[in-house]
């Protein structure tokens, strides 16, 4: 359940260094998306109505924005995404509650703990409270120890989204060196778990790692998510590495930049993902499909208009 096999059909039949080829995640994420409606159809079918729940307990904007986006990409696919609204300085016992009681209601097959948290609340303490089986962003301790563990468990899907980028375009990884630059439970220590699943040799780098550049330099691979913009430049690579930038940093003028330096990067790698249109697209992508897969393997439940809790419905 981390992710999700597949090749894209705009796999490339080689990469060399000099012009880095852009690992666009667009195609392979419609891909995805085209998969869950058409399951999703099949289940409604069967009278099955997949839905997904995201609890949101702040008010910043760029959150929001975030929610509606995942609500418009469920909506068409045929899941409905609820948004279960909570006040922005809620307790944390009562953000528990409400994850406790969407992981009880069989009409809910995902659920989502969105951050930021009010001031006080921990988001591991809290994800705690969400089923493993509906974890659909592997946020949940338990879903992270399972990974580490090598049993089936829901990634992180920006995590999960990492690998099937790298399978999109065909870019192998047995055997292959792999620099993380970051270790952070989102994405840095999961996708590593994940990278030595695929029997990779994996360096995770942090703040604390002496001389970065020549660390990541010897990969063959530099997965970079460390939530530093433009941190990773052309002196932290091999001719013809293969970059991830898993960043997502916003500018002042309210675009985002992620962690790897494109402009000094793309002369010198042979692969590179943008930002935004990289990663982004598949985790997205991946949540609903995870949610949907749940929904596949549930029995049907009676639907609510919303569930339990929800005060808005996408």
């Amino acid at each position: 359940m981390s992710g999700v096999s597949g090749t894209s059909s705009d796999t490339p039949a080689g990469t060399s260094a000099g012009t880095a080829l852009v690992l666009s995640g667009a195609a392979r994420a419609a891909e995805l998306r085209a998969e869950v409606a058409a399951l999703t159809a099949e289940l409604a079918q069967r009278g099955t109505a997949v839905r997904l729940a995201v609890v949101v307990a702040t008010d910043d904007e760029s959150t929001a924005w975030y929610v509606r986006s995942i609500a418009r990409a469920a909506a068409k696919t045929g899941i409905t995404c609820d948004t279960v609204r909570l006040p922005a300085d809620a307790k944390p016992e009562q953000i528990r509650d409400r994850l406790a009681e969407l992981s009880a209601d069989p009409a809910v097959h995902g659920v989502i703990l969105q951050t930021p948290l009010p001031e006080g609340a921990v988001a591991a303490e809290l994800a705690a409270a969400i089923a493993p089986e509906k974890d659909v962003d592997g946020a949940n301790p338990l879903s992270l120890g399972r990974l580490a563990a090598g049993l089936p468990a829901f990634a992180p899907a920006t995590a999960a989204a990492v690998i099937h980028l790298l399978d999109a375009y065909g870019i192998p990884l047995r055997g292959r060196t792999v620099a993380v630059v970051g270790r952070s439970t989102v994405v840095g220590k999961p996708v590593a778990h994940l990278l030595l699943d695929r029997d990779a040799t994996v360096t995770i780098c942090h703040s604390r790692t002496a001389d970065l550049p020549a660390v990541t330099r010897r990969a063959d691979i530099v997965v970079a998510a460390a939530g530093r913009p433009n941190l990773i430049t052309a002196a932290h690579i091999s001719p013809g590495a293969t970059v991830i930038d898993v960043g997502t940093n916003p500018t002042p003028d309210g675009t985002l930049t992620g962690d790897v330096d494109a402009p000094s990067v793309t002369p010198k790698a042979a692969a590179l993902s943008p930002v935004p249109g990289g990663v982004g697209p598949l985790t997205t992508a991946l949540l609903l499909h995870h949610t949907a897969s749940i929904a596949a393997s549930s029995p049907p439940a009676p639907q609510e208009t919303c569930p339990a809790g929800a005060r808005d419905c996408g």
